[in-house]
């Protein structure tokens, strides 16, 4: 086990780092929770939330942990939810959360109770429609894991989140994390750590892997330890970001290899598990709204690993630019993955192929669909789409009958 990163009694520091992570969890929550709830025939929501690495609550200068994140979006979100469905005289939402809270140290779990349990009665009090249950324990979170799993599976919570920041990596083993995206198809996992402590457990646990990905990227075993001695350099982060997609995606459908953005070293990850293409999508766009919280090495079309020296691989930051950018590649790349792939996918089958591999904004996504001069929508019932704001998951992305010259390149 890693020392202990936090003096919890004194006040723990807020690093930058963890900042930018709480900005991304705070904003994707609060729209998770918006968007579950989207449709006006949900009158119950059900939640399981784990942190997993909960820590005290607060730090030191009093920015609220993640905890304290969970309760006061799922206050906000549904405060909004009822809000909306008030003025349009539909049915209001009730949410009822489990919060499952672990540390390893008992002190911040200690000191987490008294900090939280106010804040989840004062919401309670001000929003009667929610519900919320705290249940604090201190073991080792892979010890803490199948009791916390066998009350959630019990209690049948149909959407589960897990917050999982270590320290380091081993704490929380693949097998593990494959067993959490089993659970239900709509399970989802936010997974900190520091990429050098996935390195070192990578070449102890699984050297084998660790060479074969070298070998992908051609690099040599040296050629990787100068790297790690530079990972300021955006070479440095495009082949971490290779190596962390490589080791996760056997464990869900969906996982987003993207680093907190620090321009003087890329050592901390958050990376996003999710089964389902509408999450990754949802998350997609949210850090398009805290642009320059992460960064991706890479393509901004589609095939945003690609390893072709030729493919224009550059820093993308979510921003404006990068968004221009994207959309000229989206342009292009389109037409040539229908070319490749299936001349004709409904609009659902082509998010579920593209969006593992794409770091764009579903807006830019959807307007080089429609702006293309090589395809077109088509709707159910055979007309046109004309508004990208319009287009459906069970409309027809085809090639146009009468086409202009396109060469795949």
């Amino acid at each position: 086990m890693a020392k202990k990163k936090y003096d919890w009694e004194e006040g723990a520091i807020l690093e930058e780092h963890s900042r930018k992570k709480h900005q991304i969890l705070r904003d994707y929550f609060y729209q998770y929770v918006i968007t579950r709830c989207k449709h006006p025939q949900v009158r119950k929501f059900r939640l399981a939330v784990v942190d997993g690495f909960s820590g005290a609550g607060r730090y030191k200068c009093g920015t609220a942990g993640s905890p304290i994140i969970f309760v006061e979006e799922l206050s906000r979100a549904l405060t909004d939810i009822n809000t909306y469905r008030a003025v349009n005289n539909l049915p209001l939402v009730d949410i009822e959360c489990s919060l499952f809270l672990n540390d390893a140290e008992r002190m911040a779990i200690d000191i987490l109770e008294g900090v939280l349990n106010p804040i989840i009665l004062h919401h309670s009090i001000s929003n009667s429609r929610l519900k919320i249950q705290a249940r604090y324990s201190t073991e080792l979170f892979e010890l803490a894991y199948p009791r916390i799993r066998a009350q959630i599976k019990s209690e049948k919570y149909p959407n589960i989140i897990f917050n999982l920041d270590q320290c380091g990596h081993s704490h929380v083993d693949t097998a593990t994390l494959v067993d959490m995206m089993n659970l239900n198809e709509s399970v989802e996992v936010f997974y900190t750590f520091v990429i050098s402590s996935l390195l070192a457990f990578l070449k102890q646990h699984d050297p084998k892997t660790l060479s074969s990905q070298l070998a992908y990227l051609q690099l040599s075993s040296r050629d990787f330890e100068i790297l790690e001695e530079k990972q300021s350099k955006t070479a440095w982060l495009g082949v971490a970001e290779s190596i962390v997609f490589e080791n996760f995606k056997k464990c869900a459908k969906f996982v987003s290899p993207f680093s907190i953005n620090n321009p003087s070293g890329w050592r901390y990850w958050l990376i996003h598990l999710a089964n389902s293409y509408r999450a990754r999508q949802v998350y997609n766009d949210r850090l398009h709204q805290n642009s320059e919280t992460q960064a991706h090495f890479g393509r901004s079309g589609l095939g945003m690993l690609a390893h072709d020296p030729g493919e224009g691989k550059t820093l993308y930051l979510f921003n404006e630019s990068a968004r221009d950018q994207a959309k000229d590649q989206l342009r292009e790349d389109i037409p040539k993955f229908l070319h490749d792939s299936a001349p004709a996918l409904s609009v659902r089958n082509f998010f579920e192929r593209i969006y593992n591999n794409t770091p764009a904004h579903s807006d830019d996504i959807n307007a080089a669909l429609l702006g293309s001069n090589e395809i077109e929508i088509q709707t159910a019932t055979g007309g046109t789409r004309r508004k990208a704001s319009q287009i459906h998951t069970t409309d027809i992305i085809a090639f146009k009958k009468q086409r202009s010259f396109f060469f795949p390149k």
